[in-house]
Parts: C-alpha cells; structure tokens; sequence
C-alpha cells in the first residue's frame, strides 16, 4: 500500500528537504542535499527500502496537521483511545551538520509510542553497519554515508530495523535527532534541541516578515513562498523543480522523471514573485546561479542544470524499486538536459531584463553573456525543438519555442533602448519581428482562430495561454482570445486546464495524466488581463481549493480521482500560484502596479 501524495508535508534546511507522512513516517530524503542518493526511499517502494516512523502503537482515531505559524515546522496532533500526542518534525537552518529533529509531545494522558528508522542507502538499496558510540548514540554507516541518531529513549536493533518502544505523558516532550555527516569524518555534535526549536521559528519567522504581498489568499501565498524558500539550494542561490523524482504524471505510468534540479525555464516567472513578494536577496542569489550556469559556449547552454550548475546529468533507471503504486520505471538524473529547447533562450534574457527593471544588482559581464547568446539564437531560432515539455522524439518548430526566440530579442532590445546599453539593436529588431511573422503565419490555424502546438499542427497545448502574459499579442487581440476560447473548448477537463491536447494521439496505452496546475493557473492570468475578472478569480479558487491540508501542491491535479499527481511540491504551480494571486489582487486595486512578465 502506498499514500496519496496530499498525505505529506514538507521539511527542510534549505540545502535538502524530507517528505512527511501524516502518519507519522518519513518516506522520503536525500542527504545531504536535494540531488543525493536517497536514505528513506519509501515513497518509491516499500519500508524496507528506509523510512523513520514514530507513530501511537495504538490505532489512530483522529489526525489532524498544520505548520507553526509562517515556518516549516510541522505538527502533526495523533488522537487515541489512551491521549493525544502532537509529533513536530522540523530541520535547522544548516549549521556544522544537517540534522532532522522530531518532539513526541504528550497533550492529554498516556500514550504508548513506537519508532521504527530503517536507514538504506543509495535509494533503498544499501544497508548499513549499525552500531553505537561510546556516548549512546546509534551510527549508521554505508560508504561514505554517516548518519547519528541521538534520543534519550532506548533502541535496539531488530530485523535491521532500529526500533522503540516508549510512553509519553501530558505535559512531557521527548526527542530524537538525526544527523547526516560523511562517514570519514568525526561524528557530529549532538544539538540541543530547544535552542534549534527556536532558531528555527526565528529564522522562519524573520523571513516571512520580509513579505510585501497584502491581497486575498495571503495564508496561501505565504506557503507557496515558504515552499519555494525550501526549494532553493542556499549554497548557490539555485532553486530546484521539486525535491523528488518519479512521482508519476500518469498514475500508474511511465512518465516519471527526476526534478531535484533547476531549470533555466523557471528563471523569470521565479524572479518575478521573488521581488514582487520582497525577496530581493534570494532573487539576486538565483540570478547570479544563472549567469554561473549559462556562463561558456552559448552553443553549449543546457535547459537545465544541477544545483550547483552541474552540466551532466546523466539519467538511470533504479530498477530495484518497484515505484509510487507500481508507476515505472524509477528514474534518477534526467536525460533532457540534452535536449535542444529554445523557449529556454527568452527566459534566460527577460530574467535579466526584469533584475534591471527592479533596479537589482548586475554582476559585471552580464550583459556581454547576453550579447553573445543572442548572437547564437539568432543561428538557431528557425531549428526545431523539443518544447517547453520536453518531447522525447523528433523536434518540432513549437510555438511557445518560436515566442521564446521572439522574447529575448524583445526584451534584449527593450534592455538596450532603457539602461543605455550598446548592442546590434536593428538587427535585433529585424529578427523579432520576423519571428513574430513566422509564428504568426505558421503557429496560427485562421479555421480554428487560435495558435496551435507546432506549425502544421491541428492540436493545442498548454503553454500557448503564455502568448498573453509573455506580450506577444495583446490580450484583446482576436487571435489571443480565439487561442482562449479554443483552450476552453478542447483542453478543459472538470474545470482544469490539460497541457496536452486530448485529440492528439501518442500510441500510449495509459490512463490520461491529470491537469497541469501551472497551465490552469496561466489561464486565470489570461483571464485577468482579458479583464474578465470574475472569470479568473472561479479558476484561481479551483486550482486553490485542491492544495493539501498544509497548502501543498504537486504538478498536476487528476481530477477523476481526486489525486494530485506528479512531482510534491512542485516550484513551477506554486509559482504560479503567487503570479496570479499578485495580478488577481492588483486588478482589484488598479491604481496599483501590477505584476507583468513582460516590461
């Protein structure tokens, strides 16, 4: 039996991050950072392939769960027939070790708990030597792996499990710490845990306090930005996708790739909420990791990197694990590092373009890095690609790719024209425009009224509602709003919007993959600049009402069964998310500012 994905929450220290089960066991984390081998793989698996649960040994009448306040300190309250205990799981901030804390509280009468912490290495493959230190402390040992368990409860070893069993009473708290260090080194120092409880509510709460937004849904926006705040690799100020990998698209199929890395697609839309929300350092933190990342052969620039800009991801199948309710196969690293995506081109130059609009600090040679890429886009705009989702197969001239060629030209010149910044800006001007001829000529279907896929296709995709917000057309135009009305015609599913054009036909014997969040968000921004406001606001509170009970979601939504599917949480829907929240507020206050991706 597996878990819906809705039953966890999330965890972390800002370099890794733990999925929590509501109840009560860890399934999932890599140590000791997001593109680690995973030491608790029971997500894709089985508990035998590494958990930590600490759970009533009694059965559970009633849970209930929420994070203290604006933090990521879980706390999961467990009724029984005996008491009610409340377990709060949190990581510090990263000091000399990264550390997984967990506080047994006793709320009302005797409870009887059990811990259970299967340690496997290598994505549940590894078993380690187990043993104890002179002080107590149980070790666990594989390679270069170390983990240390410090608790004041007694543990033994059964089964290659280490187990407990103990009782908590009201008014009475009981820890247990976990601790990663590599395994050549001294085992690390026990914390004290009532000063990393509060080290962490502080530093929580002295982040959260630097938000600006003031509108509607504020308790949801804060936890996207929280979220993303978790996702971000804080050594190098990159953000991850999502913190798992496999979490399949299709319940029950094949498409399961690795997201614990960064994708240059995210850049503006992640800048964007970054600064409107009041976020200035993590946004220059991510862009410099994008000028790190990009920097060398323009030619050469990948779609997406590791978190410290690693170029080689080479992706394998660990074929041990039977996979999230049988969905294989399991993937780690992902193969469309590779691939050739040119709508990466215009993210990457509008991210840069929307720092000097917020008069952000540059690093020097920003823009000589700019001048150059688009030296090569303008030898490659024409080529066909792999799309913004990544098509395995023969490329196609997409037409989200062909706006993103059209965007860096735009923004390029919009760049130079503004901060006086010298470059080739006729021919700049040549180009966008006969990009903006070309996909208008080939991306449109005039029968239809609406932009389609690719040039030549009869089909639709999710990622033509961007041709608004990117300001490509205006959103009044009759072939954006004909390109809407289409959206709603054919990709609409239960009130959510599919990337993918359910008319297409792929050979694929599989269920249909859920609704893509991120796409139905971008209608709800679609909406709002068509000023149909009452229009976006039914869709923003749709895709809303179906995050978790800690405000939590994945990349996708199958509506026929309820289930979030995909990789939890998801950067880009939670992303989203505060877009359309900022510009759904500003609307309602139109003497403010609002929140445009294209400037």
């Amino acid at each position: 039996m597996y878990s819906n994905i809705e039953d966890y929450a999330l965890i972390g220290d800002c370099e890794t991050a733990a999925l929590v089960n509501r109840n009560g066991s860890i399934d999932w984390l890599c140590w000791p950072a997001f593109d680690s081998d995973a030491c608790f793989t029971a997500l894709l698996g089985t508990k035998d392939h590494g958990r930590w649960l600490i759970a009533p040994a009694a059965p559970i009448k009633a849970s209930r769960r929420r994070y203290r306040g604006d933090s990521l300190i879980l706390e999961t309250t467990l009724e029984t027939d005996d008491g009610i205990i409340t377990l709060i799981d949190f990581m510090p901030p990263r000091g000399a070790a990264s550390d997984i804390v967990r506080i047994v509280r006793g709320d009302r009468g005797k409870v009887k708990m059990r811990m259970e912490l299967i340690i496997r290495f290598g994505f549940g493959a590894a078993v380690p030597w187990v043993k104890r230190d002179k002080d107590g402390a149980v070790l666990a040992i594989c390679g270069p792996d170390m983990t240390v368990l410090h608790t004041p409860v007694e543990t033994h070893g059964e089964n290659l499990t280490t187990v407990a069993k103990f009782e908590v009473e009201a008014g009475e708290s009981i820890p247990f710490v976990l601790t990663y260090g590599p395994s050549h080194l001294k085992v690390p120092a026990p914390i004290n845990v009532d000063e990393a409880l509060k080290d962490t509510e502080e530093f929580w709460k002295e982040w959260s306090c630097r938000c600006t937004y003031k509108g509607e849904h504020r308790d949801l926006v804060m936890r996207s930005l929280i979220t993303l705040k978790a996702l971000i690799y804080a050594p190098s100020g990159g953000i991850v996708a999502a913190p798992t990998t496999s979490l399949p698209e299709k319940l029950g199929g094949s498409r399961n790739w690795d997201y614990r890395f960064c994708w240059l697609r995210d850049a503006t839309f992640t800048l964007l909420v970054l600064m409107n929300s009041g976020y200035t350092d993590e946004a220059r933190a991510w862009h410099r990791w994008l000028l790190r990342a990009v920097a060398g052969s323009p030619a050469e620039m990948q779609i997406m990197y590791g978190i410290m800009g690693q170029r080689r991801l080479l992706e394998w199948e660990a074929d041990w694990l039977p996979g999230y309710g049988g969905a294989l196969p399991v993937r780690v690293g992902n193969a469309a590092h590779a691939q050739l995506q040119l709508d990466v081109y215009g993210e990457l130059i509008d991210a840069f373009h929307q720092t000097r609009v917020a008069e952000l600090d540059l690093e020097d040679g920003t823009w000589a890095v700019e001048c150059e890429i688009l030296e090569h886009l303008a030898s490659v705009w024409s080529r066909p690609d792999h799309g913004i989702w990544e098509r395995r197969g023969p490329g196609k001239h997409y037409v989200l790719s062909k706006v993103g060629c059209w965007v860096a030209f735009d923004r390029a010149i919009k760049s130079a024209e503004s901060f006086n910044l010298e470059g080739p800006v006729e021919r700049w001007k040549e180009l966008r425009d006969e990009i903006h001829r070309d996909v208008c000529e080939k991306g449109f279907d005039p029968r239809e009224n609406t932009f389609v896929e690719s040039y030549g296709s009869d089909v639709l995709d999710g990622a033509i509602l961007l041709l608004p917000l990117l300001g490509f057309l205006p959103a009044d135009d009759p072939r954006v709003t004909g390109t809407i009305a289409a959206v709603e015609r054919h990709l609409m599913r239960d009130g959510f919007v599919l990337r993918h054009d359910p008319r297409e036909v792929t050979g694929e014997v599989q269920p249909a993959e859920g609704a893509f969040l991120a796409c139905s968000l971008w209608l709800a921004e679609a909406y709002i600049k068509m000023g149909e406001i009452a229009k976006a606001e039914e869709l923003f509170n749709r895709v809303v009402a179906i995050a978790n009970d800690v405000g939590l979601l994945a990349e996708e939504y199958d509506s026929g069964v309820r289930r979030q599917t995909g990789n939890f949480p998801q950067a880009l829907t939670h992303i989203a998310l505060v877009a359309a929240a900022h510009n759904l507020a500003n609307a309602k206050r139109p003497q403010e500012k609002k929140v445009e991706r294209a400037k």
